[in-house]
Formats: structure tokens, sequence, C-alpha cells
């Protein structure tokens, strides 16, 4: 009976201290480059940018989406706004390098109000919030609960209302107690490291990924077991959220501009987005054409002109975005000739 049970626990046991071994790879490959911050009771981790002389905008707050970390926005902005403005780029509880905290952290207006006491902690005042995917969510949370520390909001590719289906398997496994600790100490890692590569494509199909996205953001850091965890938790709560919470966004009174694209096969845009767009007044709206779930990296010149109208500069963003598919759309002929040009015998077998 011994050698029997010893039999089913060996390869457990290896499986724990290879997902382990590699959780502590994915930490030296990708260390914390934040500061971490008490926020009552628990600490939350950020990269904060002090507001330079010269700057010309208000301070901006950057929430990042799903199995995600701050070098996902750092990496899309900050050499971009590097000399405008203050600027909070935001490990969301129990993701990255921030503590979960208590359960009020599992919704959206629980990390909102994180957020908000993270500002105080580091002297922000106000500011714009800027919320990629799930981090829309959040964004919106702040700007119903927070409205005398929002600037402005401005949702890229947003996760606010509710959507047909449910989520993903092993979300639901993840947060199973017993054996949902088991998942994420054991299987995750090996699961999860095989699937990052064509995660990451499809987050930016139809458009092309940047080469050093992964080595440049951490993706695999949602790998280690509370960070799977949290990622897990975060999902299993939002869809009741949003069902319980879209109907108030029309309270929300802050300047607020929407950046979709027309091609997100993540998160509707005709569902999230344009809700939005109806539900608070005087809202912009701007779909770009031909582009997927990541307007923050493939029309980053968007988001930024969004920031500048939301601080009062006049910006034509209908425009801006329609410049920003032609070149697009000139980028994408540009590869398609290129690899016509280069096409030979044989070339086609892994079509």
């Amino acid at each position: 009976m011994f050698a029997e049970v010893s039999a089913l626990l060996a390869p457990l046991a290896a499986a724990i201290g290879y997902s382990s071994y590699k959780a502590r790879q994915f930490e030296y490959a990708y260390p914390n480059i934040g500061e971490l911050t008490d926020v009552g009771g628990y600490r939350m981790n950020a990269v904060h940018i002090e507001r330079p002389e010269q700057a010309d905008l208000p301070a901006l707050v950057f929430i990042h989406g799903a199995s995600g970390n701050l070098l996902d926005q750092v990496v899309a902005f900050r050499s971009a706004l590097e000399g405008r403005a203050e600027m909070l780029f935001v490990d969301r509880p129990g993701h990255g390098y921030s503590e979960r905290g208590g359960p009020d952290n599992a919704v959206p207006s629980g990390q909102a109000d994180a957020i908000a006491r993270l500002m105080e902690r580091r002297g922000i005042e106000r500011a714009v919030i800027v919320g990629h995917s799930f981090g829309g969510a959040i964004a919106a949370a702040f700007g119903l609960r927070h409205p005398e520390k929002t600037s402005g909001l401005l949702f890229l590719a947003p996760a606010t209302h509710p959507w047909p289906g449910g989520i993903d398997w092993y979300y639901h496994v993840a947060t199973v107690p017993i054996v949902g600790w088991l998942f994420n100490h054991a299987i995750v890692v090996p699961l999860g490291l095989s699937r990052v590569e064509r995660g990451t494509l499809n987050i930016f199909r139809p458009n092309p990924r940047p080469a050093d996205y992964i080595e440049k953001t951490g993706p695999s850091l949602v790998l280690r077991p509370n960070a799977f965890h949290s990622n897990a938790a975060d999902f299993r709560r939002l869809l009741a959220y949003v069902k319980e919470q879209s109907p108030l966004y029309s309270r929300i009174t802050a300047p607020t501009v929407i950046v979709t694209g027309d091609s997100d096969e993540i998160v509707w845009e005709h569902l999230h987005s344009r809700g939005l767009a109806r539900d608070i007044t005087g809202s912009e709206l701007i779909t770009v054409r031909g582009v997927g779930h990541k307007p923050d990296y493939l029309v980053t010149d968007v988001a930024i002109a969004a920031i500048e109208k939301i601080a009062g500069k006049p910006r034509d963003l209908q425009a801006i975005a329609r410049r920003a598919e032609e070149r697009l759309a000139a980028a994408s002929r540009d590869q398609t000739l290129g690899t016509v040009r280069s096409l030979g015998p044989g070339t086609l077998h892994g079509a």
C-alpha cells in the first residue's frame, strides 16, 4: 500500500518541485522594477515616474489587463510619454509583484479602491485613469467610486459589460479548494508554458505581435501559483460584477475616450466599447479598423492623442485614427509584398 501511494505522490511532488523552480526562474528573468507601498495591510507594486518640470499633461495611472502585469503598459507608453507627465504603472492586487490583499480585491471595485489608496500614498491627487482590457472594468469602477480623483478616463479595448457564454475551464479549476491548489502548484506551469506563444499571438491577432513582446513584458509571471489563482478569481467574478455595475456607468461624469479595434476577438467591441459610449454621456468612441485587442501597442499614437484631448488639447481623434489605419494598412501591404517576393519552391509547406 505504501509503495502504491508513493508511486502516486512521486510524480505530483516532482511536478510541484518543477513548478516552484520555474516560478523562481520567471522572477529572475523579470525582476521587479517597481516599488512596494503599503495600502492598508498589504502592499501594492508600481513604477512611479515623478512629475517632470516641463509636464504638459495631468498625472496618468495605467491599469493592465488580465494575465498581465505593469510591464505591459510600461513598454507601451513609458518612453512615448517620458517628460510629459507624472505616471503610475500599477501591478493590480495579486498580479505582478503586488500582494493580493483581502477578498474585496477579487472584484474591480476593490481593486479601484486599492489604486486610489496607492495614489494617495504616492502623492497623486487626481489623474487620467488608463485601463486596458480587464483594466477597463477597474477604470470604470474608479470613475464611479472616486470622481474627485479622476481627471479623465481612457478605455483601451475594455471589458466592461456582460457577454454571452462563460470563461475557460481552467479558471474554474484554479479556484476550487484543495484541487485548485494542486492544479496551480503542479499543472499550471507546464500547461501555461505550452500556451504562452499562442496566447500572446492571439491577443494581437489579426495584427502581428511585436517580436520582443514576450521578452519585455513577462507574461510567464502569471503562471506562478498565487498569481494564477488571483487571475482566475478575477475572471470568476467579472461577469456577475459587470452585470451588476454596468447599469451605473451613466453616473460617470469624467471626460472619457474609448479606443478600440473592430477586429478584437478577445473583448468584443460591439458589446463593451459601444456599450460604454452609449452609457457615458459625452464620451467619444474611436474604433480603429483592422486592429485587434492591443490598441495600446498598435495605435499608441491614437491613445496618446486621446490623453491629450482629455487634458483639454484640441485633437481630432477620428482623423488621427484614420491616419493610423492608413499606416497599418501600408505596413501590412509591405509585409505581404515582402512575403510574395521571397516565395520559392517548397516555401508554402507550413501554410
